[in-house]
């Protein structure tokens, strides 16, 4: 996912009815809420996918009872970064080296490396002297060094290069433990993930396009994903039937979807609005409506309920096929609202920190989520049965 970076300023909070703007503004009443810990900020890092990603691990320990954790995502980001240079060199740059990554890289990381919690690092920033995340130096010098190797005219590497690269990120992120202690008892990463309880088995990849068949698994073709990590394609009705389900039956959803529309405000709502439909809006008459300009028509839809596009399976992969649809942010699905009008949005907690009139949370609408979600990723037993069949999980 690339990198997204947002500065914007604290707002006051809202409580559980809120509204953006006036009395024709957005207003919000909660039907379904998973627990979930605090809002982290990546601030100057691409590094989304891996603060939903942890996000999403949890929300799930949350879910099976074990309380609240607060996991290390600069551990995933090392361990991660030492893995995309090895692959970017070996294939002599063909594998891009860059600060985005994906789910599965989280996933990945907790099955080979383990995780440690936030207190067995250092705190974001503090080894080069700032308070919070700065990626632009470290991405600077380690995408140097991987492409003067990759692109390099060397016959043969040596196995230096390995230890100086991970030296970068121990200089920028610190050294990665190999064992620390945590609440009186000592642990290696390794077994600080066993001790959390996931079964690692039980997550998986979703995802709805149609070149490839449905039901089958297909690595998707984005850049991020070059560890090649594989999603389930489902038709776009069934993909869509597992966010209500899965968050209906109390698991959230790591969701990847491409927040570069003109819908994904940066105020905290995600819409698709129909500009050339003519209904009545909050108010505003049919004629006044068919008077607008396009340009207004969307600033109008944005700024309050209005109507959305029909979403369907060939938007879908015309937006993919096309770019529309881009790789872009990682976050996470923890619950369901409805707007004033009864219409129904998901609840998402992002990683800008306390940016938008929600203190870092967003509301996308269902409309959003079908037509701009990339994949997802979520525990197996929060899809339908009769999905789960057709999958073969």
């Amino acid at each position: 996912m690339k990198r997204l970076f947002l500065l914007l300023a604290t707002l006051v909070a809202i409580p559980a009815w809120v509204a953006a703007g006036d009395d024709e503004g957005y207003k919000f009443t909660t039907v379904k809420e998973l627990p979930i810990t605090s809002i982290k900020d990546q601030n100057r890092s691409g590094t989304c996918w891996c603060f939903s990603g942890l996000a999403f691990f949890e929300s799930e320990l949350l879910r099976m009872g074990k309380g609240e954790y607060d996991l290390c995502e600069m551990f995933v980001v090392h361990k991660t970064m030492e893995d995309r240079a090895t692959a970017a060199i070996r294939t002599h740059g063909d594998v891009s080296y860059a600060q985005g990554g994906s789910f599965y890289d989280v996933l990945y990381c907790l099955q080979h490396y383990g995780i440690v919690p936030e207190t067995a690092m250092p705190a974001p920033g503090t080894p080069y002297g700032e308070t919070a995340i700065n990626h632009n130096e470290v991405d600077a010098v380690a995408t140097a060094f991987v492409e003067a190797l990759a692109k390099g005219k060397q016959k043969k590497l040596t196995p230096a290069w390995k230890k100086a690269f991970s030296g970068i990120y121990d200089a920028y992120l610190g050294e990665c433990p190999t064992e620390f202690v945590y609440e009186g008892k000592t642990y290696t990463p390794q077994s600080y993930t066993e001790s959390l309880g996931l079964n690692l088995d039980d997550y998986v990849s979703l995802t709805s396009y149609t070149h490839h068949p449905f039901y089958s698994t297909f690595a998707l073709e984005i850049q991020d994903n070059w560890r090649w990590g594989l999603s389930y394609n489902l038709p776009l009705d069934e993909f869509v039937q597992v966010f209500d389900y899965a968050i209906e039956h109390g698991y959230p959803i790591a969701w990847g979807s491409d927040v570069s529309e003109t819908g994904f405000t940066r105020s905290g709502i995600a819409v698709i609005p129909d500009t050339e439909a003519a209904s009545d809006l909050s108010g505003s008459d049919r004629d006044r409506w068919l008077g607008l300009t396009p340009q207004q028509r969307s600033n109008e839809a944005l700024s309050h309920p209005s109507p959305e596009r029909v979403i369907t399976q060939e938007m879908r992969q015309e937006g993919y096929d096309n770019w529309e649809t881009t790789d872009d942010h990682g976050m996470l699905i923890y619950g369901i609202a409805q707007d004033q009008n009864d219409t129904r949005y998901y609840m998402v907690k992002n990683s800008w920190g306390s940016a938008g009139t929600y203190n870092g949370i967003w509301y996308a609408s269902k409309t959003f989520v079908a037509y701009k979600t990339m994949n997802i990723l979520v525990n197996k037993n929060g899809i339908p049965s009769e999905i789960r069949t057709k999958l073969g999980i």
